[in-house]
């Protein structure tokens, strides 16, 4: 079960509360390594988990996970994780190779390892905007592995309810050269205000030839799938309960707003990718993915 306070400084961040859904797209990363069929590769997500005592027992490979795929949790719920992976891996390295953007920003990186894990071309710079209680933990796993990133990587400590875009150009993030910017598995914990002012910040913060990758929640109703067996096995296995982190208020259309704003946006359900890359999850009754919506938008020329 996860703590609500933490009581090692070394884990506060991670031990309860939304930060605990890192440790959760962790071990479903690390399952997803481990799989014959592997979209993604995170070697460094197991260490995550294992370091953190609200999740040292928690399954890290395929085995042993008794019930496997017909598992909600770390079967369906870990597949999606995989899937969204690979989709925003190939999103930011494609943005990076294909343009002329060094500059990648992770907004709530959480125990994203992407700086280490994928090649990026010379001269690319990692921001990872997260809190520093977060970071903390993350540090003291990579330190400890003696990883290497491959990239410039930029720890940016701030609370996204803070003055985060000057925590970010004190930094070094230069906001008149072009930057890809990935929001993953965050805005749907945000109060819609703050969701609407994070887009107008990357905005502002932003050039032509910028990229942005995110993820939204479309229901009307969160508590309409209050009985979906994704949301009630990780409450009772792991003991989030999603439902109370999610912010309930209807969502600000986002999509609509950069478009106004001179940006090019798509629109993706996640199935759409299950079935390009053959794995993932499908739909199903009582379907706690159904709103979820994978966005991808570029800033045009003025």
């Amino acid at each position: 079960m996860v703590s609500t306070t933490p009581s090692d400084p070394a884990t506060e961040g991670v031990e309860g509360g939304v930060g605990a859904t890192a440790l959760l797209v962790a071990a479903a990363r690390a399952i997803e390594t481990h799989r014959h069929d592997s979209l993604a590769r995170d070697t460094y997500a197991e260490h995550f988990v294992r370091a953190a005592p609200a999740s040292a027992d928690w399954p890290v490979r395929p085995h042993q996970v008794s019930d496997g795929d017909a598992n909600p949790l770390w079967g369906r719920f870990a597949r999606y994780f995989g899937l969204r992976t690979r989709v925003l891996d190939d999103f930011l390295l494609r943005a990076v190779h294909t343009g002329d953007a060094r500059q990648v920003v992770l907004l709530g990186a959480g125990l994203d390892s992407r700086a280490f894990r994928l090649d990026w071309p010379a001269g690319c710079a990692v921001f990872e905007v997260e809190r520093a209680g977060v970071l903390a933990f993350k540090h003291q796993v990579l330190d400890g592995l003696s990883a290497v990133p491959k990239a410039t990587r930029v720890p940016v400590a701030t609370d996204l309810r803070d003055d985060w875009a000057a925590a970010l150009t004190d930094a070094g993030l230069d906001p008149t050269a072009p930057s890809v910017w990935l929001a993953e598995g965050l805005l749907f914990y945000l109060p819609p205000a703050a969701e609407t002012s994070l887009i107008d910040t990357v905005d502002r913060l932003t050039t032509e030839g910028s990229a942005l990758a995110f993820e939204v929640k479309l229901e009307k109703d969160l508590l309409a799938y209050r009985d979906s067996p994704l949301y009630t096995t990780t409450a009772q296995q792991i003991g989030i309960d999603l439902l109370t982190l999610f912010d309930p208020e209807p969502r600000p259309d986002s999509v609509g707003h950069l478009t106004s704003q001179g940006w090019s946006a798509s629109v993706h359900h996640p199935y759409d990718f299950t079935r390009r890359h053959g794995r993932g999850p499908l739909p199903e009754q009582n379907d706690a993915l159904e709103g979820n919506r994978w966005v991808f938008a570029h800033k045009r020329r003025p």
